[in-house]
């Protein structure tokens, strides 16, 4: 098993917020025809749903809702020392 460094999480988080604005943008230049107007929308969406995410994400950190307290992990080192 592996575990995701923060870096990583970022840089995922960014990737996949560009791949969904680029595809409403491109729905909205599809449907409307216009750019100046399907650039605007995707501007909007991508400020709006970073938004959300955020407020989305700290009420989740307020509910104890499948969580669990884990023991400290220690390096083998440490556990000597203790």
């Amino acid at each position: 098993m592996f575990e995701e460094s923060s870096l990583r999480s970022v840089v995922k988080a960014l990737s996949w917020r560009i791949v969904a604005t680029l595809t409403t943008t491109l729905l909205v230049l599809v449907f409307t025809g216009r750019l100046d107007v399907a650039v605007t929308v995707g501007a909007f969406e991508a400020i709006a749903k970073m938004g959300l995410s955020f407020v989305h994400g700290r009420m989740w950190n307020t509910l104890g809702f499948g969580r669990r307290p884990v023991l400290p992990v220690f390096a083998s080192s440490e556990r000597q020392t203790l």
